[in-house]
């Protein structure tokens, strides 16, 4: 699928599927269309490495700011890369109120550093949330979450080679000098992965705890109301 802006036409997309993403601002995946391109003549002249488009989110009317690449100068028109750098992106969502104080914390700002384009700052925190979480669960808690990440991986069907670095910073105690460098996909994985340990092993157990005593307080509640009126 190439994109380019011509001198003449404009924004040219040479498919006719449409353009979606989740919006950054109402959390919805919706269709966007172009709002503002950069004149051709401009781009041409100064020949960025960059190029800055404007799209309008169907589904709330909201600008949503993508950065691409350049691919190729040429006379009556610019190709741009196929892939773009979302400048805002959508906050990530959890349950925190399950997790430990520390490890929510932690977590709250790895987030944070994923839905800048922070990735590698990303997977400094999710190691640091990592451990916390290791350390709240007890002597045995890292072994169960091991076992939880490599259920994961084993339902993503995600090859070990690719996965070795996600391993690395959710386990490994090495310096974080040695950290995995992380791309854009490794570190929606990672994201993904951590996300999905910690639900295992705070969130459901948290949930299932809570819906259980509701059980036994009405059960318990009845029994009486059922006694006293005997």
């Amino acid at each position: 699928m190439a994109i380019t802006i011509e001198q003449q036409r404009g924004l040219i997309r040479d498919t006719d599927e449409q353009f979606g993403l989740e919006c950054p601002y109402c959390n919805v995946y919706a269709h966007m269309m172009p709002a503002s391109v950069p004149e051709f003549d401009n781009i041409a002249s100064a020949q960025p490495k960059h190029v800055g488009l404007v799209y309008q989110c169907d589904a709330c009317h909201a600008p949503v700011f993508l950065r691409f690449a350049v691919k190729e100068y040429r006379e009556n028109e610019i190709e741009l890369c196929q892939n773009f750098i979302e400048l805002e992106r959508p906050k990530e969502r959890f349950q925190f109120s399950y997790l430990p104080k520390q490890t929510e914390i932690l977590f709250r700002e790895a987030l944070s550093c994923y839905s800048n384009n922070n990735f590698n700052a990303f997977a400094s925190m999710c190691r640091r949330a990592a451990a916390s979480a290791f350390s709240a669960l007890g002597d045995s808690g890292k072994l169960r979450a091991f076992d939880e990440v490599m259920v994961a991986q084993e339902i993503a069907d995600i090859d070990d080679e690719y996965f070795e670095p996600i391993k690395r910073v959710i386990f490994d105690k090495s310096d974080e000098n040695e950290l995995p460098f992380l791309d854009h996909a490794q570190a929606g994985i990672l994201l993904e992965v951590l996300k999905d340990m910690l639900y295992q092993c705070f969130v459901r157990r948290g949930k299932l705890t809570r819906a259980i005593k509701v059980r036994r307080f009405f059960v318990q509640d009845g029994n009486g109301g059922m006694q006293s009126s005997a």
